[in-house]
């Protein structure tokens, strides 16, 4: 039975980094899918004025959206705007309910920005609200009852900003969607630029691919892997709900390493 999967993430390429892997191979599953970043990116650059790298974006965005067959939904906010209060919440409330997800897609709780965490915060919370008649919603959408299943993708450079290394809960194969991983995004062609100066990224699209190949090994299954985990089910859906599972077949493993086991396949 075909499932709706919502990815909600930051900024314009996160979902491309860590989650759009998986979410080819939910696509090749027969799912629906969404695609929303919370903000739109305006800072993602050392060129451009905001109103001029904000277009760029959005249409970057859309068309790694389109590249993945995904509904594409608009941006909330400015970057370094991404805040957890009610009129920001009260509008992705009303995404999620249009949306009306049975998977939803977010990035860790504990990433190495606050935009990233904050954008969990609103995404969580509002699929958490989907079925309160009374939560602010702006604008006004229906409220529904089905479960959400909630999903963590691994934070940017797997760890912690404590520096401790994540060991996901579960690993999805995507060895064999790594050129579409790729393309998609090298769609966010600004952020080359933007990272080599930021963050010193010298290899935009190979350093994606090499944490790709770094989670698969830590799967001790896949070339390349993609690691989620699964949000505490409570108000969300059932205990045994696990739809990433029974979609993805063998190309989702629950096999996992210690911590130990994930410094040493780091490098650290």
């Amino acid at each position: 039975m075909s499932k709706t999967v919502f990815a909600v993430a930051a900024h314009p390429d996160d979902i491309e980094f860590m989650m759009s892997g998986t979410l080819f191979q939910l696509k090749a599953a027969g799912c629906e899918l969404h695609y929303m970043n919370v903000a739109n990116g305006d800072c993602g650059t050392a060129v451009y004025d905001k109103p001029t790298i904000a277009r760029m974006r959005r249409e970057e965005g859309m068309e790694a959206a389109a590249y993945l067959d995904a509904q594409f939904h608009e941006s909330l906010v400015s970057d370094l705007e991404v805040f957890y209060n009610l009129p920001t919440l009260a509008r992705m409330t009303a995404v999620m309910r249009e949306v009306h997800p049975d998977i939803l897609l977010v990035q860790y709780p504990d990433d190495y920005m606050e935009d990233h965490c904050n954008t969990v915060r609103l995404a969580v919370s509002a699929a958490f609200n989907r079925g309160m008649v009374n939560a602010p919603c702006d604008p006004a959408r229906p409220p529904f009852e089905h479960p959400v299943t909630v999903y963590h993708a691994l934070p940017h450079g797997l760890r912690t900003p404590l520096d401790r290394p994540v060991v996901p809960e579960c690993f999805v194969d995507v060895s064999g969607v790594m050129d579409h991983k790729r393309e998609m995004l090298s769609k966010h062609r600004t952020q080359k630029e933007w990272l080599d100066l930021s963050q010193g990224m010298d290899a935009y699209l190979n350093e994606m691919a090499e944490e790709a190949k770094t989670v698969g090994r830590m799967s001790g299954a896949f070339a390349y892997a993609e690691g989620w985990t699964r949000h505490n089910p409570l108000g969300f859906c059932g205990r045994n709900d696990d739809p990433l599972m029974e979609l993805l077949g063998k190309s989702i493993t629950h096999v996992a390493v210690n911590h130990h086991e994930a410094n040493s396949i780091m490098g650290v």
